[in-house]
């Protein structure tokens, strides 16, 4: 079976990213099969402070799902350009009948294949009697640069196929060079495969919308999707497991199968896991927080905060504003970094636009960075192509957000948050964008 990757949105959240590595863990746990846990884009500062302090690696970074030459290379044996050309026929007689000729610096030569013999013996033998009276030893006696086919297109390990599929079309020959970034021999591909290349397995985590998703998606084979936000317009072209519930975290759903298998995650993942989950809850006091998540929470407890672990000593409480404190202010970021670290993009209405989404402990910090920020949202929009977006500034002690608009439009006058006299909209009681926020955004698009 080959590879999967477990992998959440892009700009991930912990609660993306936490799902992923548990889930990763979790499925090879259960299966025996390879499992790895991946990232859409950059980790945020509270995602990082988390993996750190638990001493867990991030995750595998993945652009796109689009498949490069490193899925269908195969490294076969090498020989050298002075090197008899029997040394090439044996490995010619145990591979599909090519015989890569390899330099001493490991830079590729030249291929040695049915074609390349047949030039080769058309050169020495032709219409000449007394050469056509060689011996097989004779030829074989012979350097393996004498028939080696040097004009022979290269392809980097790590590119995409679908970017080089006109020139492998027009290449004479089936066969051809994968080299890494300094040029030297990775292994030998041919046309069927590269053509037809091995999808990426992927189960997306923490997300079932395209367009918040991993590039290329639809180049990929789609496993599974375990999430816990609305319902996307993600189609796959056979069924796959589709669990979209109505909790407060991703990470809730993974601790409930790790759990319901009768297994427990290691200390770091279940911290992990926890930290994702008291992320996306406000220390379980979002309004999204349901009893399945406080119940996944004291699972996690009990098996994170263990004696000799990195969380020993902590309570849930303890931890959860270490967690929040990590990935909130507005203060010690960029406005650029505040504006494209939590942000959801979303289509309604015929309206593209983006929802973005900081966390502060005390909301009289947004006065000297509104200005900044909202200039820092205009830009996103731009970049983005967007019709408008906007930055839910959200005030965890409080409990109320601060919403900053980068266009007036009519329709989002309807909002029912009293504009302040600094321009941005007092949402009280709002905490969550995907509760509280979109639905009531949505609803005005859509009408």
């Amino acid at each position: 079976m080959a590879k999967t990757y477990v992998i959440g949105h892009v700009n991930p959240d912990t609660d993306s990213i936490a799902s992923a590595m548990g889930y990763a863990w979790f499925l090879h746990e259960l299966t025996g099969e390879e499992y790895q846990a991946a990232r859409a884009g950059p980790v945020n500062p509270q995602t990082t402070w988390v993996l750190k302090r638990l001493g867990l690696e991030t995750p595998l970074l993945l652009n796109d799902a689009s498949p490069r030459f490193e899925s269908v290379s195969v490294r076969l044996d090498t020989t050298t350009p002075d090197e008899p050309l029997r040394s090439a026929w044996a490995i010619a007689s145990r591979t599909w009948g090519v015989a890569p000729i390899v330099r001493e610096d490991g830079t590729p030569f030249g291929l040695v294949n049915g074609s390349s013999l047949f030039a080769l013996l058309s050169k020495l033998v032709g219409l000449h009697p007394r050469r056509q009276e060689m011996r097989i030893s004779e030829i074989l006696d012979l350097p393996c640069r004498e028939a080696a086919n040097i004009d022979i297109p290269k392809f980097p390990v790590t590119g995409r196929i679908r970017d080089s599929i006109l020139r492998i079309l027009r290449a004479e020959g089936d066969d051809f060079w994968v080299i890494d970034d300094q040029g030297k021999y990775v292994g030998v591909c041919r046309q069927r495969e590269a053509l037809n290349p091995p999808r990426l397995r992927l189960i997306l985590v923490d997300h079932n919308e395209p367009n918040q998703s991993i590039g290329a998606l639809e180049e990929a084979e789609l496993v599974e999707i375990l999430d816990h936000h609305r319902l996307g317009s993600t189609t796959t072209h056979v069924p796959i497991r589709f669990t979209i519930d109505v909790v407060g975290s991703t990470s809730t759903l993974v601790t409930e199968r790790i759990e319901e298998s009768g297994l427990s995650a290691p200390p770091a993942h279940a911290g992990l896991l926890l930290a994702g989950l008291l992320a996306d809850t406000l220390l379980l006091h979002s309004p999204t927080t349901t009893d399945r998540d406080k119940k996944a929470a004291q699972h996690l407890a009990r098996w994170s905060f263990i004696p000799g672990s990195a969380l020993e000593g902590e309570t849930i409480e303890s931890y959860g504003e270490q967690v929040i404190q990590a990935g909130s202010g507005i203060s010690s970021r960029e406005p650029d970094e505040v504006v494209n670290t939590d942000i959801k993009v979303y289509k309604a209405g015929g309206e593209d636009f983006a929802i973005a989404q900081a966390e502060v402990t005390d909301m009289v910090l947004l006065k000297d960075h509104l200005p900044a920020l909202k200039q820092a949202l205009c830009d996103l929009r731009d970049k983005r192509g967007l019709d408008f977006a906007m930055l839910m500034v959200t005030d965890v002690v409080g409990g109320s957000s601060r919403l900053i608009l980068t266009d007036d439009l009519p329709i989002l006058g309807e909002l029912p948050y009293p504009k302040q006299f600094d321009g941005t909209l007092y949402a009280e009681g709002v905490v969550s964008r995907k509760k509280q926020l979109l639905p009531v955004v949505l609803g005005l698009l859509e009408g």
